[in-house]
């Protein structure tokens, strides 16, 4: 069951009035994973999962779910969406939508009653529920939707930017869940174009830039692969001694330099414990100093660089 494909996409392809704005692109996504979808703005992420909800079709390409060919309308209640537009009944009171939308998914009356009840006071609703829609904060709609979407306990659960607009409290309590419920057995895959999220979340990553795959895979074997002797360096004083050092090319490739903090990738063959002594003699006050793999930021940063700012990801920008 572990191997099994939940999501096959073969060469699916979609353009808008002349503009590419996904392009071939094949994903497989087993039972039981979390799967980030990533690039950047406009690199073609929602468009890809509208063609996997059948929201839009495709204008190359098959697409598989569950191991059938059915649309994914009518696999929807086995399928929990959350999509980048968020959009509620306002005047509706909190709970009795919940409810409503649990029914629609085919969840008994008192069940739905029961276990969103339960969901709303999880997620510090508890005083709402006989509240409109309306007089809830974005975020607390957010929520709503959320516990919407997982309700009727899909076995397929797609976010499309799903923290977009949470503070970092939320998005914290909100990442516990989908970890939650991937723990469950809840295959989960979910949109971002911040990569500490999915960092955090995911089991495999799929990045794409201007609507193509340029990476994809376990995120342990991706970092394994991408391979070169990395730094985390984080100082308390002498800031400026640490960015004359980390232009020195003949020992650092690379660095994603933030001033008292920086993602440093070594020259093949250099000795870290050299950096460390300059360091030392410059008067860096050094308050961390780790021998560590690449961030999913670095290596997204690497692969897709300015690729993203190209004119295609631009024009696709309208209708991805």
């Amino acid at each position: 069951m572990q191997n099994q494909m939940v999501i096959e996409a073969q060469g699916i392809t979609k353009r808008f009035a002349g503009h590419t704005a996904v392009h071939a692109l094949s994903l497989q996504i087993p039972t039981g994973s979390v799967y980030g979808l990533l690039g950047p703005n406009g690199a073609g992420k929602t468009t890809t999962i509208r063609m996997l909800m059948n929201i839009i079709v495709p204008d190359e390409g098959s697409i598989r779910l569950f191991g059938l060919e059915d649309s994914g309308r009518d696999l929807s209640h086995r399928i929990g969406y959350l999509p980048e537009e968020r959009g509620l009944y306002r005047k509706m009171r909190v709970l009795d939508l919940v409810v409503f939308l649990a029914e629609a998914k085919g969840v008994p009356r008192g069940t739905a009653k029961r276990e969103g009840l339960e969901w709303l006071t999880r997620l510090g609703l508890g005083d709402w529920i006989r509240k409109p829609v309306s007089d809830l904060s974005k975020g607390m709609q957010q929520k709503v939707q959320f516990i919407s979407t997982i309700l009727h306990r899909p076995e397929l659960l797609i976010l499309d930017e799903p923290f977009s607009g949470f503070d970092p409290v939320n998005t914290q309590l909100m990442k516990d869940i989908v970890l939650e419920l991937g723990r469950r057995g809840t295959t989960v895959l979910f949109s971002t174009h911040i990569m500490e999220q999915a960092e955090k979340l995911c089991d495999s990553v799929c990045i794409i830039a201007r609507g193509e795959k340029v990476l994809d895979g376990r995120l342990s074997d991706i970092k394994r692969h991408h391979g070169g002797l990395h730094l985390i360096l984080a100082v308390e004083q002498g800031v400026e001694s640490v960015h004359a050092l980390l232009s020195d090319r003949s020992v650092v490739a690379k660095a994603d330099n933030y001033g008292s903090y920086a993602e440093v990738e070594l020259v093949a063959g250099s000795d870290p414990q050299r950096l460390l002594e300059a360091l030392m003699r410059a008067g860096a006050r050094v308050r961390r100093f780790e021998i560590a793999e690449p961030t999913l930021n670095k290596i997204f940063i690497d692969i897709v660089g300015a690729d993203a700012a190209t004119p295609r990801a631009q024009e696709a920008r309208a209708h991805a």
